[in-house]
């Protein structure tokens, strides 16, 4: 078992370094799915919305995914030549956080009330400007560590990996959210 996990990786680190940008949408497409089927089990679903599902890979293939890989490599790009210290870390961080946390969150919810709940415009917008606010200032609690985390420890070319996976759990979490907000609704 051990010596195909190892080929695996293998494997997906030549994609990595061969189809970056493939790769990882791929791989955001991949976990993205998986969180929304997680948080079906764990929400109760008698039956999973395989529906659901794709469009939530199809989220992660089309848009997390390779928003990730340019987000990292503009980033670099911006940072480039400064000393990988606490400050610049902390810098990216602030960075990412007023500018790309919120744009992220507003377009999840967006995708989420219109693609995947199929909800009309009006219902959407409503429902983003009554829970977007709390939304994003929960994330702003716990995205920051995950930013300080990819800056400072993680290589330039995992960064949309462990992104990717983080994020998963962040779907999770948020669709539970819309579950149970959807479930106190008469």
């Amino acid at each position: 078992m051990s010596e195909l996990v190892k080929e695996s990786w293998q494997k997906y680190l030549m994609q990595l370094q061969t189809y970056p940008l493939r790769t990882k949408a791929i791989t955001a497409g991949v976990l993205m799915g998986s969180s929304n089927l997680v948080a079906q089990k764990i929400s109760g679903a008698k039956k999973i919305q395989l529906k659901k599902c794709l469009l939530f890979m199809l989220y992660g293939f089309a848009y997390s995914g390779p928003f990730g890989h340019f987000l990292h490599k503009v980033m670099d790009a911006i940072f480039r030549g400064k000393k990988a210290d606490k400050r610049t870390v902390a810098k990216k961080v602030l960075l990412e956080q007023l500018t790309t946390s919120p744009w992220n969150n507003f377009f999840f919810m967006m995708y989420y009330g219109l693609v995947v709940e199929g909800s009309p415009w009006l219902l959407v917008t409503n429902k983003v400007r009554n829970d977007y606010p709390k939304v994003q200032l929960t994330a702003w609690k716990f995205w920051p560590l995950v930013g300080w985390i990819n800056y400072q420890y993680v290589p330039l070319q995992f960064r949309v990996l462990f992104h990717s996976l983080v994020a998963s759990l962040w779907a999770i979490f948020l669709n539970l959210k819309a579950r149970s907000i959807a479930a106190k609704k008469p």
